[in-house]
């Protein structure tokens, strides 16, 4: 059996950028529509060409898209004047851009109140923009804003204002859930009487999140009928966001009621590389990832008690709906108080340290695991302090060098521009080899001081650390009052952009930050297979 094309549309950098906290650069959007292109999107939107100055150079050279057609964002010609004298339509029309999308109102509340002309002058205000991008040679898609709260308020107008735009030669139909407030057999109703008037060939959805359903929207569209789809990476937008295509494409590609009759442009291949786009766009807007995201998040795919561990480690399919790889993302068993031997050994697989199943010594590391968990200690947060834990308790991390004291000194003074500065001094005397170093070191803070002072001087094994560096810091108090026991995590990088994760507990915050630290270093250090 034949299967339908079905079309995906990112606004990650239009819609996407309207996210609090978000401001994309020049550079950001060429490297991301790069991504999105290769990724296999079949129409990445670009932003608002005469909006903004990024967004305006953006579309004043097109990018080279091997797949993508790049798309311009724009308003519809306003209302009053024709096509031909509006500043707006020709700043859109002027664009590098394979395809325009218009923005719409498709209810009569929103023109009546926000534009504050009539029906009949909006309709023709559709009819007249649709028809200049297309005798520009563009292809043609109109976004009828909150359509679906419009069709609700009056069916009639809102049909009017999607045929308008597709018996103009518009290629794409969009129906927006502005206001994000649809449920979806709403959506699905709605879409199945819209594609009785046009065909669903030329129908799209366009979902927003704010009753978190805008997938679940999207896919209630598709059933109905749409053969578009718009969403962001990691479902960026404003206020709750918009449908996210990190859920919505290995769906597409995974469940069989949209795989036996869909096709998208993603292809198994570029989906196993879906988890690396989502970490990008991340990391290039410094947020943290959310681990809970479904499929691509780092908690999609992880088991924590022990009797599920041991039925996972049996069958994947009993706790997991897909295979983790399918979209680049991996197993992963957590290592807590609930572990069972099962859940050690599966850790202890994946951490790559070998151990034989009937060696005493896993036994006295459950133990330990569960006494330090206990203690305050989170090794499921903490990859590389569990992986050195196992790998002492089975006997197999060298003494590389050993810290004898440190000190570390907090001042405030005048510098010399007559400013009140806080500086922390720390020093450190390690035995490395029987060579006896001491370093000393100013930093912002007592911590960072340390951290620089521990890495200063080494001996010979400084030049494994070279490129390590610390690059998140977190504090959580575990208990209350004066006596509280304080967990530090500290997450480091080294050259090769590998980042990993340890942890420190203690009821001295100096204390629990320098276990942190020197688990950091040495896990470096086993890491780079330096001589003992």
């Amino acid at each position: 059996m034949s299967r339908e094309r079905l079309y995906l549309f990112d606004t990650t950098l239009r819609d996407g950028a309207q996210t609090n906290g978000v401001d994309f650069t020049l550079h950001d959007k060429q490297i991301i529509a790069g991504m999105l292109d290769e990724l296999g999107i079949d129409y990445v939107e670009g932003g608002y060409p005469g909006a903004n100055p990024t967004d305006t150079e953006f579309f004043a050279t097109k990018p080279k898209l091997d797949h993508a057609k790049f798309t311009a964002f724009g308003m519809t010609r306003r209302p009053g004047r024709s096509a031909s004298n509006d500043p707006g339509l020709a700043g859109i029309l002027e664009a590098k851009a394979d395809a325009i999308c218009f923005v719409a109102k498709a209810s009569a509340y929103q023109v009546r109140v926000a534009l504050e002309t009539t029906n009949e002058e909006n309709i023709a205000s559709i009819r007249d923009s649709v028809g200049a991008a297309k005798a520009a040679g563009r292809e043609v898609m109109v976004d009828c804003e909150h359509f679906f709260d419009g069709y609700k308020e009056n069916r009639e107008f809102a049909l009017a204002c999607a045929k308008a735009a597709y018996e103009s030669g518009a290629r794409w139909v969009v129906l927006c859930d502005t206001n994000g407030g649809t449920m979806p057999h709403e959506v699905e109703t709605i879409v199945g009487d819209v594609v009785k008037n046009i065909p669903g060939g030329n129908v799209g959805i366009h979902a927003h999140n704010d009753t978190e359903q805008a997938v679940a929207n999207s896919l209630a569209a598709v059933r109905a009928g749409a053969r578009q789809i718009q969403g962001t990476l990691n479902g960026l937008g404003e206020r709750c966001g918009n449908a996210n295509l990190c859920s919505l494409i290995p769906t597409l590609r995974l469940k069989n009621e949209f795989s036996d009759a869909f096709e998208i442009g993603v292809t198994p291949e570029k989906m196993a590389t879906l988890m690396t786009v989502s970490r990008t766009l991340d990391d290039m807007l410094n947020r943290a990832p959310n681990r809970h995201a479904a499929y691509v998040g780092e908690s999609a795919f992880v088991t924590k008690t022990g009797i599920h561990a041991s039925a996972v480690m049996k069958d994947p399919h009993t706790y997991e709906h897909v295979l983790p790889e399918l979209v680049g993302n991996h197993r992963k068993v957590l290592v807590s108080d609930q572990a069972g031997r099962s859940n050690v050994m599966a850790e202890l697989d994946r951490a790559g340290i070998p151990y034989e199943k009937s060696d005493p010594k896993l036994a006295r590391l459950v133990e330990e695991l569960k006494e330090r968990e206990a203690a305050g200690f989170a090794y499921e947060s903490a990859n590389a302090s569990f992986d050195l834990l196992a790998r002492r308790t089975l006997g197999r991390v060298p003494e590389y060098f050993r810290v004898e004291q440190f000190d570390v000194n907090v001042e405030q003074r005048y510098n010399a521009n007559g400013q009140r500065v806080t500086v922390a001094l720390a020093v450190v005397k390690v035995d490395v080899a029987g060579e006896h170093l001491i370093s000393a070191a100013e930093g912002n803070g007592p911590v960072n001081a340390l951290d620089v002072a521990l890495r200063k001087d080494l001996g010979k094994y400084q030049k494994y650390i070279e490129g390590l560096k610390l690059i998140d810091y977190r504090v959580r108090i575990l208990n209350g009052g004066t006596e509280a026991v304080t967990r530090v995590l500290i997450e480091s990088e080294d050259e090769q952009g590998e980042s990993w994760t340890t942890v420190g507990v203690s009821p001295n915050i100096i204390d629990a930050s320098f276990q942190a630290l020197m688990d950091s270093v040495i896990y470096k250090l086993v890491k780079s297979n330096a001589p003992a």
